[in-house]
């Protein structure tokens, strides 16, 4: 016998099977106790809510000849008509593959006969938003005043598409996305159905995964089950089954966003791309993370409203004490974003990778809260006793810094302009003028950076590499090997052990007004000569 998918096998039979939609069951039920029964019905929301199932159960109960309070009997002639499809008096059809004019005129000419057999006709009608304007306009009239033993149950996930000719016609049932605790509660109890071990962990995880749908949530744990047959389900084998990023890489992530270490979160997600994780999943989970980060920072005593354990929880209220709400909800809007491009995109490494360095780089952005973002950062840096010059947001590396390139003219303006060196030493200048070919011996990404870097001197005719805020920056202040790799080319193509002093700029004109271009003097001494 072929395997049913557990979906499909612990499908609820009665109104009691069905979890979480407690105000829709009762109201059928006292419906059906009352005799007050309609003659069209609305279910809408979300997927794998249980519209279908609720609509399969009012069939079977209005049809039934031993009905209980709790729905159908099961037993009789007609229940297992229905549960086996061969009764006439339940259609069920779908309009996503049956959604033209001819097809709903089919249903209005058989509405006619009544049924041979038990009290109703009943017609399911499934993602009913996918009926064409004129199959809608040909089953306006019988909607509204079918035969007494007729019943229309349409079902949607999409209630804005129909048109408000349909919307009047019917009583209208909204289905609520499942809660996580109903949804393991449930799959605990298909488990110990099924004699499997599965993590309470990793049950809560696949429940929050299934976002509100208990279909997704079964269809999640078969899946699992599957790949790990016969042996105890954990929540690291979820985790891997599901390509999912455990909460410890969300915190690390985390915290070197709040350092603004660009390669350390290239680095991480390098990690995660190795592992085989899927990055959809990675970013909903990280906006997530974000979004409990968030709450624990605007209340106490949210044990309940955020699911995760007391040691995460510990140290999610330590990271909320390290960052004010504003950048979170920057860092928030910048995933939301990504989740809804990322979806269908071809490179989802490199837009997860911008999104990155846009968390760590406000300045990337134009937006009011970067702005805000990025005075924050330079309040850190006064803080914590940097200096920071106009138009430079710090400089980094053991050289002199921007003021040791040149003492400075302090112009009428008051503006400290940079002063021309008085000579040149040669080795310098054979660096600069073959600097291309230098830059082509060295390893990627070094080689990729120190293309677009710009040379100057410095304080004691050191040659001095200034690159742009950003990856590249990173990159060479992150690891001091980095600038030793450097040394030993220009000492390779010199001869001489040539001084490396590495300086930031946050732009060409920081650049401009901060450091004498090397390039731009020599190539004037020879259109000169």
């Amino acid at each position: 016998m072929s395997y049913t998918a557990l979906y499909r096998k612990f499908r609820p039979d009665t109104f009691a099977d069905v979890k979480g939609q407690d105000h829709i069951v009762t109201t059928l039920r006292n419906q059906i106790k009352a005799n007050r029964i309609g003659h069209a019905y609305l279910f809408t929301g979300t997927r794998g809510t249980g519209k279908t199932t609720v609509a399969k159960i009012l069939a079977k109960t209005v049809n039934c000849e031993h009905p209980t309070e709790d729905g159908p009997c099961g037993n009789c002639r007609s229940c297992r008509a229905i549960a086996s499809g061969a009764s006439m008096n339940v259609i069920e059809i779908d309009a996503a593959s049956n959604n033209g004019v001819d097809n709903i005129r089919e249903i209005v000419e058989e509405v006619s006969y009544s049924p041979a057999e038990g009290k109703y006709k009943v017609y399911i009608i499934d993602e009913v938003h996918m009926l064409s304007i004129g199959a809608f306009n040909a089953l306006l009239k019988t909607l509204e005043e079918p035969p007494s033993y007729v019943i229309f149950i349409l079902a949607t996930t999409e209630v804005h598409k129909l048109p408000i000719t349909i919307l009047s016609r019917c009583q209208r049932y909204d289905f609520k996305r499942i809660s996580i605790e109903t949804i393991v509660s449930r799959m605990q109890e298909l488990i110990d159905v099924e004699q499997v071990q599965v993590e309470e962990k990793a049950l809560r995880y696949i429940a929050k995964t299934a976002d509100g749908s208990m279909r997704d949530a079964l269809s999640l744990l078969d899946q699992c089950i599957a790949f790990h047959l016969g042996k105890e389900l954990t929540y690291d084998k979820v985790l891997d089954v599901l390509g999912a990023v455990d909460t410890d890489v969300f915190s690390r992530l985390l915290r070197f966003v709040l350092e603004r270490d660009v390669i350390g979160c290239v680095e991480l997600l390098e990690e995660i791309v190795m592992q085989g994780r899927e990055l959809t999943q990675f970013v909903t989970d990280f906006t997530w993370y974000l979004r409990n980060l968030m709450l624990v920072q605007s209340s106490d005593n949210l044990e309940d409203v955020i699911d995760m354990s007391s040691d995460n929880l510990a140290r999610l209220k330590e990271e909320a004490a390290m960052i004010d709400t504003g950048r979170v909800v920057r860092y928030i809007r910048i995933f939301s974003e990504l989740s809804g491009q990322i979806k269908y995109a071809a490179q989802k490494r490199i837009l997860v990778e911008i999104a990155l360095i846009k968390l760590c780089k406000p300045e990337m952005e134009a937006s009011k809260d970067s702005l805000l973002d990025r005075i924050r950062q330079v309040e850190d840096k006064l803080e914590n006793g940097v200096i920071v010059q106009a138009g430079q947001e710090g400089t980094y590396g053991d050289g002199a810094g921007a003021a040791g390139s040149a003492a400075g003219n302090r112009g009428s303006d008051g503006y400290t302009r940079p002063q021309l060196p008085k000579a040149i030493p040669d080795d310098i200048r054979n660096i600069v003028n073959k600097w291309p070919s230098i830059v082509g011996n060295a390893d990627n990404p070094m080689r990729t950076y120190l293309k677009s870097a710009r040379l100057s001197l410095g304080a004691d005719n050191a040659l001095q590499v200034v690159l742009e805020d950003g990856v590249a920056a990173d990159y060479f202040s992150r690891d001091p090997a980095h600038k030793e790799y450097l040394e030993r080319i220009l000492a390779d193509f010199s001869g001489k052990e040539v001084p490396v002093q590495l300086q930031t700029v946050s732009g060409e004109r920081d650049f401009e007004d901060h450091y004498v271009d090397l390039s731009q003097i020599i190539q004037m001494e020879i259109e000169e000569e």
